[in-house]
């Protein structure tokens, strides 16, 4: 099998690449093994020297990397550069914080000692997708590393430069060697890779579909996951949002990186009384947007990442026209080469349509119409997803009562856009995956959270009591 990178712009190969032999990859995880054997007795201060040096990297040539996310999934080429910036930012917040996050924790039962100490389980498996080639890996694997742990990536099939290109960042900064590999495989090999004893634990980023299936393996192996998986944001446009900045925000958010994000702005549902107004500005803003060679400047929306996506997405636009949706903008497949979508609005959805049902994968915004906030919020936890949210209000305090009450997510922002910060957990609930990343609940996530006691060397009164009681 081999592994091609394809310019989602123009069709045009870029380069190919051959896949990891079984017995490569066997070789890897022994050695990864071997490698986080020695890195979990080193210090924190070791470890944040190496993932500073992992950031100075990922700033110097953050350029050089968005050129190449930008040739191989279609990202506008300043996207690229922040994603490579944000990756930066998070490997010094892990750096500066993870001694304080895993510090070992007093808890006083009697005991001449008792604590909770968190270290590191061992090799942990990474399946990660393609839109944001860098910041979910990073995302991952800097508080990984710096719990102590090491890592083996399978990224997607399409960004196999991206894959071998991060790996080099760890290697330049001096992690050691095997500490961190990619696996350039196939997804019908994941499941010996979970199987496998010297794998730890897994999370993967990606479709509820391969949620499902990673849970299923891993449960059944009885390890670890962490299940990043789609989103269907909704966000509220309630009676007394600022329809001007709602419809800047609710642009912004349906359109980051082409419309290709779980925590996009998806759904918009606008009070009855307002929409007509809302989907004017809305349509206006999403005309504007500039569409293009993801390598120039000023380009905002690029190309879909392949063009099988594109035509699903456009299959999804028009089943759901058949069913009564009114398109406002876009809707059709321009002409010429390479996987281009065009920003599109659709009216009057409703449930039994894909864009009230399904999540859209790409630069297309579903208008959602509620007679009031209850109804509203009810749409908006009309879902099987649970990911983000947003609520646009000029009332804070009613909308951080529905944000923090009401609104079935893991993340709301109101008045503004869903985004990641290393200084906030990050995950969903129901299809939208479990457990967190970032912030000191990820960095938990693939620690043993040990309970340690210690008792003075003789016997005591009530000790064979406590003994027999569980």
């Amino acid at each position: 099998m081999r592994f091609t990178s394809i310019n989602p712009a123009t069709g045009a190969t870029l380069a190919s690449y051959d896949e990891t032999a079984p017995e490569v990859v066997s070789g890897l995880l022994d050695r990864g093994q071997q490698a986080f054997r020695a890195w979990r007795a080193t210090s924190f201060e070791q470890r944040a020297a190496r993932m500073r040096a992992a950031a100075s990297i990922l700033r110097k040539r953050a350029r050089d990397y968005a050129r190449l996310m930008a040739q191989e999934m279609g990202k506008p080429i300043g996207d690229g550069v922040a994603e490579a910036q944000k990756c930066a930012l998070c490997c010094e917040f892990f750096a500066e914080h993870a001694a304080g996050f895993l510090a070992p924790e007093q808890v006083d039962i009697g005991a001449r000692r008792s604590f909770v100490a968190f270290r590191p389980l061992g090799l942990i498996l990474a399946i990660m997708p393609w839109n944001f080639p860098f910041w979910q890996v990073l995302r991952f694997a800097a508080p990984s590393l710096m719990a102590g742990n090491a890592a083996v990536l399978k990224h997607a099939s399409n960004v196999p430069g991206c894959a071998l290109a991060i790996a080099e960042v760890f290697r330049e900064a001096g992690f050691p060697e095997h500490l961190f590999s990619t696996l350039l495989i196939g997804s019908k090999r994941i499941d010996e890779l979970i199987e496998d004893p010297r794998i730890s634990a897994v999370t993967l980023t990606g479709s509820v579909e391969a949620g499902r299936a990673v849970a299923r393996k891993a449960g059944e192996m009885l390890k670890k996951t962490v299940l990043e998986l789609g989103g269907s944001d909704a966000y509220l446009i309630l009676e007394d949002a600022d329809l001007e900045v709602a419809a800047a925000v609710c642009t912004q958010g349906r359109l980051v990186n082409s419309g290709q994000s779980c925590i996009a702005a998806k759904r918009f549902i606008v009070v009855e009384s307002l929409r007509s107004r809302f989907e004017e500005l809305f349509v206006a803003r999403m005309r504007g947007a500039k569409v293009g060679d993801p390598l120039a400047e000023d380009t905002q929306v690029g190309p879909m990442a392949r063009r099988d996506l594109r035509d699903a997405l456009h299959e999804q636009v028009k089943a759901s026209i058949a069913k009564g949706a009114r398109c406002l903008l876009g809707g059709k497949v321009p002409e010429g080469p390479g996987a281009y979508y065009p920003p599109t609005v659709l009216s009057e959805v409703q449930p039994g349509m894909p864009a009230y049902d399904e999540e859209l994968f790409g630069p297309v915004a579903a208008v959602i119409a509620a007679k009031d906030e209850a109804a509203a919020v009810a749409a908006a936890n009309d879902s099987i997803f649970g990911l983000g949210a947003g609520i646009l209000s000029r009332d804070l305090a009613r909308a951080e009562r529905l944000a923090t009450e009401d609104v079935e997510a893991g993340s709301v922002f109101v008045n503004a856009n869903v985004q990641s910060n290393p200084k906030l957990p990050f995950g969903g609930i129901k299809a939208s995956g479990y457990g967190r990343e970032l912030s000191h609940y990820g960095i938990k996530e693939f620690v043993n959270i040990k309970t340690v006691v210690v008792q003075e060397g003789r016997k005591s009164a009530g000790s064979d009591a406590a003994g027999r009681s569980e």
